[in-house]
C-alpha cells in the first residue's frame, strides 16, 4: 500500500514559498522533464508525510508544454514560463493569483528571470497570460477581464446561488465571480464569519461545473475594506486567496453601487492585499516570500 512519500522522486530540489500565509512548493523543471502529476502534488502537499503546502508549482518552459493549449499561445505570446499549478488534492487549477507573486520571486531566486523593482514579466497559466509587476518589495498582477457569471442581474439581485456553511444558520447568497477562475462570494455579519466552521467544504446550490472558491466577507464601504475567510476547492480553508481577494472586491464594489472606490484593502488571516478595478480588468498587489530550499532524500 502507497502512502504517497513513494511519489518523491528522490534528489528533487524544491523551495518553499508563501503569499500572505497561502504556501505552495515549487521547483524548477525547464525543459519538461518532471511533470507535475496529480499523485506527485498530493505526496509533495502532505503536511505530514511531504513537503507541506496548499498547493505545488511547476516552474516550466511554454514551449515545453506542447499538450497544454494555453502553453502553446503563452510561447506565442512571448511568455517564456509557464506556472503549471496543482492543488494539495491533485487537481488542477487554472489560476492562483498568491502563487504567480511567488512564482516569479521563485523565477527571480532561481536566476530564471532578470526583474528590475519597477519591471514587469509575462507568465502563461491555465487561466491564459497574466502580466506581473515589481511595485514597491511587492508584486502587482494583471489578473485581466473578469466577469459576473449571472451577469447583472444577479448583482441587481445580490446573488445567482444559495451556499450552505457550518456555522450559518441560514443558507446565503452567493455571488458567482470569474477571474480566470471561478469563485462564489458571500457577504456575512463579523459573528458569522468568526464562527464559521471551514474545515467542512460549503455546499453550492446550484452547484458549478467543476467546483469554486468560496469567500465569505465582511465589508466596510466607508473604508473600502474587506475581511475575508475561504475554502479553496483542493485545499479547504487557506490563510489567502489571491484571485479570491479580487472577487471579494469586485463583489463589493458592484454592490456598492455608483461612486463606489475603485481600490479595495482585503484582511485575511494570512495577511494583507490590495485590489484594483482598471476599467474592465482586475489588479491584484500583495507580498511574496520564499522560506527555505531543499531537496528530496
Amino acid at each position: 500500500m502507497s502512502n504517497g512519500v513513494a511519489a518523491l522522486p528522490t534528489g528533487l530540489a524544491f523551495t518553499k514559498g508563501h503569499g500572505t500565509g497561502n504556501d505552495f512548493v515549487l521547483y524548477s523543471d525547464p525543459t519538461g522533464e518532471f511533470p507535475l502529476t496529480a499523485e506527485l502534488a498530493r505526496a509533495l502537499a502532505d503536511r505530514r508525510r511531504g513537503v507541506g503546502g496548499d498547493g505545488v508549482i511547476r516552474a516550466v518552459r511554454s514551449a515545453a508544454l506542447a499538450d497544454v493549449p494555453t502553453a502553446a499561445a503563452a510561447a506565442e505570446a512571448g511568455a517564456e514560463w509557464f506556472m503549471d499549478y496543482r492543488n494539495s488534492d491533485g487537481s488542477l487549477a487554472e489560476m492562483c493569483g498568491n502563487g504567480i507573486r511567488v512564482f516569479v520571486e521563485f523565477l527571480r531566486a532561481q536566476g530564471l528571470a532578470r526583474l528590475g523593482d519597477s519591471d514587469s514579466v509575462l507568465i502563461g497559466a491555465r487561466a491564459g497570460c497574466v502580466l506581473v509587476r515589481c511595485q514597491d518589495g511587492m508584486y502587482a498582477v494583471d489578473l485581466g477581464k473578469w466577469r459576473f457569471c449571472g451577469g447583472q442581474g444577479a448583482v441587481r439581485r445580490g446573488c445567482d446561488c444559495q451556499v450552505f456553511a457550518q456555522g450559518l444558520d441560514r443558507p446565503a447568497g452567493g455571488l458567482s465571480v470569474n477571474v480566470g477562475n471561478p469563485h462564489v462570494v458571500v457577504a456575512v455579519q463579523a459573528e458569522e464569519l468568526a464562527r464559521l466552521d471551514l474545515s467542512c467544504p460549503p455546499v453550492i446550490e446550484p452547484a458549478p461545473e467543476g467546483g469554486a472558491n468560496v469567500e465569505f466577507m465582511v465589508v466596510d464601504r466607508e473604508r473600502a475594506s474587506i475581511r475575508m475567510r475561504v475554502h479553496e476547492r483542493g485545499s479547504g480553508e487557506t490563510q489567502s486567496c489571491g484571485t479570491g481577494a479580487a472577487a471579494a472586491a469586485l463583489a463589493a464594489w458592484a454592490r456598492a453601487g455608483a461612486g463606489a472606490p475603485d481600490t479595495w484593502t482585503v484582511q485575511v488571516p494570512g495577511g494583507c492585499l490590495w485590489v484594483r478595478m482598471i476599467d474592465d480588468v482586475v489588479e491584484l498587489t500583495g507580498p511574496a516570500v520564499l522560506v527555505h530550499a531543499g531537496a528530496i532524500l
